[in-house]
């Protein structure tokens, strides 16, 4: 074989949905991987067409995504037609998400999987549990199973993510790398108070309405804290934000609560820097990517005691050890005091935010890239 430098095809597809978790990933994992590349391996970023322009350097090559590459077609193919396939220049192909529908052409590609969550088992067609739910969870973890077979190694972004899949999926002896993502740099905060938000001290919760989102017990809190009103910052169009929208109305907290839907991001950060307090008593999350935006813009941070939050706050976090409204309220005014009292708080969470950087994410991943190539070697 010669001397050369190994290939590796990095799928980027969800590219093409560039404001979403996924896309954002894939457009500050690549940028990374692309300055780290250099001598150590050559990228074949897999790209939707057109999605090169986010890559305006170089330095790649790129393979595209066409229909007739997707795995539900190919796994039917590959048995007829791989004695034809002559093997390729590719050492390693890179699933970058549970989600993808693409796999390498030829079985023999090494694969690397990365799951960042498996959140489909919380969520339901309804906010109340429907048994009409199962049979798709049932083949939407027979479809990550498939990925996880075809895999010979396995990085998830915490470490309650990759028990949650050794609790749910088979990995066998697959080795399985934890490897945090980054905070991107925050975007500018509008200037002035947006419209919907009244003046006065608020608490403040981001994500879309989702019933693992655990939102309304956010409203028992609320109701206990004088002077105080929450604002949900998320996608509100949902099932479960038409319950959340019922039960403010049902319990009069038209103006304790704002359910403000979808903001900009200039208003997020307004509300992130202004708020009295960030509350996130999430049920199920992969990462929890809004606690370390609440941190690094200086707010007090307040969790549920469950999933990923514990690992990813660390000590910089106040906890809801239950969801009693009383217990919730005194955990909460207990936790504001200690964050005021501790004139150093700010400048700890600021810290910890900043240590979650996409250049770490990408090192990470080279040295996973790197243990593979060289078990493959042999």
């Amino acid at each position: 074989m010669p001397d050369r430098l190994p290939r590796i095809v990095v799928d980027l597809e969800k590219l093409r949905h560039i404001n979403c978790g996924l896309g954002r990933f894939s457009l500050h994992f690549g940028r990374e991987l692309l300055r780290l590349s250099a001598g150590r391996f050559e990228p074949v970023f897999f790209l939707s067409p057109g999605a090169e322009r986010l890559f305006p350097a170089g330095g790649f090559e790129s393979l595209p995504v066409r229909p007739w590459r997707k795995e539900a077609l190919l796994r039917h193919l590959r048995p007829v037609m791989g004695p034809l396939v002559r093997p390729g220049r590719v050492d390693l192909w890179h699933v970058t998400n549970q989600l993808s529908k693409y796999l390498p052409p030829d079985g023999r590609v090494p694969v690397l999987l990365t799951i960042h969550d498996l959140a489909f088992l919380h969520e339901q067609p309804d906010w109340q549990a429907d048994p009409s739910s199962r049979p798709r969870m049932r083949r939407k973890l027979a479809d990550v199973q498939r990925k996880i077979d075809r895999a010979v190694a396995i990085v998830t972004d915490t470490a309650y993510v990759a028990e949650h899949v050794r609790h749910n999926l088979d990995v066998g002896r697959r080795p399985m790398h934890v490897v945090p993502l980054g905070l991107s740099h925050p975007p500018a905060a509008a200037v002035d108070r947006p419209a919907f938000v009244p003046d006065g001290p608020f608490l403040l919760t981001v994500g879309n309405c989702l019933p693992h989102k655990n939102f309304a017990v956010l409203f028992d809190l609320v109701s206990r804290l004088p002077g105080r009103r929450l604002v949900i910052a998320g996608k509100k169009a949902t099932p479960y934000g038409d319950h959340l929208a019922r039960e403010v109305a049902a319990r009069g907290l038209e103006h304790s609560v704002i359910l403000a839907g979808e903001v900009c991001d200039a208003d997020r950060q307004w509300l992130y820097e202004h708020c009295e307090a960030f509350v996130f008593p999430s049920l199920s999350e992969g990462f929890g990517f809004p606690v370390l935006e609440a941190l690094a813009a200086g707010r007090p941070v307040f969790i549920s005691n469950t999933t990923c939050l514990p690992e990813i706050a660390g000590p910089h976090a106040f906890a809801f050890e239950s969801f009693d409204a009383d217990a919730m309220a005194a955990a909460y005014e207990s936790g504001l005091a200690t964050w005021r009292a501790d004139p150093a708080a700010v400048d700890r969470g600021r810290r910890h935010a900043a240590s979650f950087a996409w250049s770490e994410t990408a090192r990470g991943y080279v040295r996973v890239y790197e243990s593979i190539l060289a078990a493959a070697r042999g």
